[in-house]
């Protein structure tokens, strides 16, 4: 590898954000370059070409929203449930472009631990991440509401092995946050000779 493709590739993983939605700015993305973001996420590692990503896309991220607000309502004991959640999970898409849920689809092979098609399909999506942050797009991948519940399985008819991983909105922004790291990387390295 040159040192300008290192160069590129340092300065795409470096510069990624999570940019939440209410940061983004309601331009649309081409779907071409979705569809180009999704071929790289395709290229993640795999143990024994299990491919174990799958992802749905939503081009209109609002249908998704009040679909999960919903689900949110539904399966939330009323002791429990609170309007701001409801109101959020409904409009927390507004000013993305797409969004897309990523799931872990089980593999059939017994001799792949589950762990290691959980790393390849986050593998997968964080492909997603660096090639939108390539293409100038903005990327948030979230974890809250009903996302991880058993509720969005049922939702979405994943198998009981399958795992929703996250939902990515996608978008454009006006803000470019500084990165940050809170612990030095001497402290997360240790070399053995």
């Amino acid at each position: 590898m040159d040192n300008n493709t290192f160069s590129t590739i340092s300065t795409v993983i470096k510069t990624r954000r999570t940019i939440k939605p209410a940061m983004m700015n309601g331009q649309k993305i081409p779907n071409g370059h979705i569809a180009a973001i999704l071929e790289l996420a395709d290229w993640a590692p795999t143990h024994a070409f299990t491919e174990p990503w799958r992802f749905v896309i939503y081009e209109d991220p609002a249908v998704f929203c009040k679909q999960h607000a919903e689900l949110y309502k539904t399966h939330t004991p009323a002791e429990n449930f609170k309007e701001a959640t409801y109101t959020n999970l409904q409009n927390i898409g507004n000013n993305a472009s797409h969004l897309v849920i990523a799931i872990m689809k089980r593999g059939s092979n017994p001799n792949i631990p589950a762990l290691e098609e959980v790393a390849a399909a986050s593998a997968a999506i964080q492909n997603i991440l660096l090639a939108a942050t390539s293409l100038n797009i903005a990327s948030f991948w979230s974890t809250g509401g009903m996302t991880l519940k058993p509720a969005m399985k049922d939702f979405l008819e994943l198998g009981e092995e399958d795992a929703v991983l996250g939902l990515l909105y996608l978008g454009h922004t006006d803000n470019q946050p500084e990165g940050r790291r809170t612990t030095p990387l001497e402290a997360k390295v240790k070399w053995v000779k």
